[in-house]
């Protein structure tokens, strides 16, 4: 594993929405700081940064544009030079510039974190993977909520982490922790 000079940083729906309480319970508590301590080493070392802004068409979603949930958290605002995407749907290259960018870039390797786990992460490391990027995603830098599966049983968001960082890994990215890229 080695992490390249220019790889991307993809912060993926750090909005003061993802915070509602009626999302309903999660995983990774410590999420945010995980995120927090890649965004600053990003910072530090210079390499590109991809702010993902969710802008739901769903006027009953967290992510709403005409209320204050679709505003990036005070801590995840991007600043002046760091890219950033807006999206419409869970996958954030789907309709937006986000490939284009990257490829102009030269950028070949993203490392992935954010919300939801199952949700945005999963279609955006899909896609990454797809496209033929060297993605990684970082397990302890994401997070999901409890959800009942097709079947109407009951999941956790540990049970719902875990499957999605399962379909993921070996196929479409490479699941790592924080510490694994830090150190």
């Amino acid at each position: 594993m080695e992490l390249k000079t220019n790889a991307a940083l993809i912060i993926i729906d750090q909005q003061k929405g993802i915070l509602h309480p009626r999302l309903g319970r999660r995983n990774n508590p410590q999420a945010e700081e995980r995120m927090l301590e890649l965004l600053g080493h990003w910072r530090r070392s210079g390499r590109p940064i991809v702010h993902v802004q969710h802008l739901s068409r769903s006027e009953d979603s967290v992510f709403w544009p005409q209320q204050s949930g679709v505003e990036f958290q005070e801590r995840f605002q991007p600043l002046p030079g760091e890219q950033l995407i807006q999206k419409q749907v869970p996958d954030a290259f789907c309709s937006t510039a986000l490939e284009t960018r990257l490829r102009e870039a030269e950028i070949e390797q993203l490392i992935i974190v954010g919300v939801a786990t199952h949700n945005s992460v999963e279609s955006t490391a899909r896609t990454a993977g797809n496209l033929g990027f060297d993605t990684w995603v970082v397990e302890d830098a994401c997070f999901t909520f409890d959800k009942a599966d097709f079947f109407g049983n009951a999941r956790s968001a540990e049970e719902v982490h875990g499957m999605s960082l399962g379909n993921l890994h070996g196929e479409y990215a490479t699941v790592v922790s924080t510490a694994q890229i830090l150190n």
